[in-house]
């Protein structure tokens, strides 16, 4: 075959491979639409697997396309129009590829693995720039504080599909709209564009631009970084480097897979040995800043999804408990440190979804579901209730 000969990624991605019950057949690329058509904040992601139909997730729910389930050929002549070269070598030597497709409409996040029926994938869907931070859902002003830093570790957490790459990418957005400062991102894969305006940024892909989050956390430190935004806390070397970074003078955004402020500081701690965990315990409590653990829950009237957020700020009290290693005793202050002032803006998970109920954004069935204190969620709602 010649070059001339070799479809072309638009070509494939425009095949009519998936079958519907009315005889009809859909490609890739009109799959990919119904995100734009719908918004991705109500479609956010696509899965496909043999035996099954094309599955999206609408408003945090799995809903099947009226279509025939979809065959192995089929998933990988559709995967296909996703993967460049060096992803379909990734994903024949090690079985996964991370990657993203950028289309002209929108940028997707895509997970390609195999699984017992054969190839699958995971598409996410993302839009080119991230939301202003305004309209992302912060339950007081903690992120005019958070831009205006110059150091420390910035945390925010939550399972996944939960908005923690837009709710950073949004700040640091911010932070390069209006200060002067080098930004550098390591990200597995890059899920948003950053555009480089007053402050100047370099975005960098792990498997792609470096082999690691180590490596690229190392050569962070010799290139001259104001932010750096650390994609994903893994392990215990990626997380070291990171609490360095952060107590040595830089911003330093991250994630971590976790429900709450109290399990994030735990998590953390967590990854080194019993021997280091005073040494890492007190460098936490010197090095963090905030800790957001955000959840997104459906709207009560079905119209997308609404963000609550569990809000720490490290003041000095807080510190002293991470530093003994208390963190039990961190809710109390979340919950009576929530002045909107910037010494405090503190919140529990409990207080955020009461306020949504109070705004009518979600239902009281729906903040129980959603939290983790059911006895403090009562309380918080009784509170509003007598206001």
């Amino acid at each position: 075959m010649s070059a001339d000969d070799v479809p072309s990624r638009d070509d494939l991605l425009s095949r009519p491979l998936v079958r519907c019950l009315d005889d009809r057949r859909l490609s890739m690329r009109q799959l990919l639409n119904y995100f734009q058509e719908m918004g991705h904040l109500r479609v956010s992601d696509l899965h496909l697997k043999p035996g099954s139909q094309p599955t999206y997730r609408v408003d945090g729910a799995l809903q099947r396309m009226k279509t025939k389930p979809l065959d192995s050929e089929t998933v990988e002549a559709l995967v296909a129009g996703i993967l460049s070269e060096m992803d379909r070598q990734t994903l024949r030597e090690h079985r996964s590829v991370d990657t993203s497709l950028m289309t002209d409409e929108m940028l997707f996040r895509v997970n390609c693995f195999y699984e017992q029926d054969g190839l699958a994938v995971a598409i996410r869907a993302l839009e080119h720039q991230p939301p202003r931070v305004e309209e992302i859902g912060f339950p007081n002003a903690v992120w005019r504080d958070i831009i205006e830093r110059k150091q420390g570790l910035v945390l925010v957490t939550g399972i996944t599909g939960s908005g923690k790459s837009t709710t950073i990418a949004s700040l640091i957005t911010r932070i390069a709209e209006t200060t002067a400062c080098r930004i550098i991102t390591l990200e597995d894969p890059i899920e948003y564009r950053l555009r480089s305006r007053a402050g100047l940024i370099s975005q960098r892909e792990v498997g792609r631009d470096v082999p690691s989050f180590e490596q690229g956390l190392r050569d962070c430190l010799r290139e001259d970084p104001d932010v750096i935004f650390v994609g994903e806390m893994r392990d215990r070397e990626s997380a070291s480097w990171t609490l360095t970074a952060a107590e040595t003078g830089h911003l330093v955004f991250s994630t971590l897979h976790t429900r709450d402020v109290r399990g994030s500081i735990t998590r953390l701690m967590d990854l080194f040995p019993e021997g280091r965990q005073d040494e890492i315990a007190s460098q936490l409590s010197l090095g963090l800043a905030y800790v957001i653990a955000q959840k997104l829950l459906p709207r009560s009237d079905g119209t997308g999804r609404v963000v609550a957020m569990e809000v720490l700020n490290n003041t000095y009290a807080i510190a002293n408990l991470i530093r003994v290693r208390k963190p039990e005793q961190i809710v109390s202050h979340l919950q009576t440190r929530t002045r909107d002032v910037p010494q405090e803006r503190m919140t529990t998970m409990e207080r955020s979804l009461a306020a949504l109920v109070r705004q009518g954004h979600i239902t009281p069935l729906e903040a129980e579901q959603w939290s983790e204190d059911r006895a403090s969620l009562l309380d918080e709602l009784s509170r509003i209730q007598q206001k």
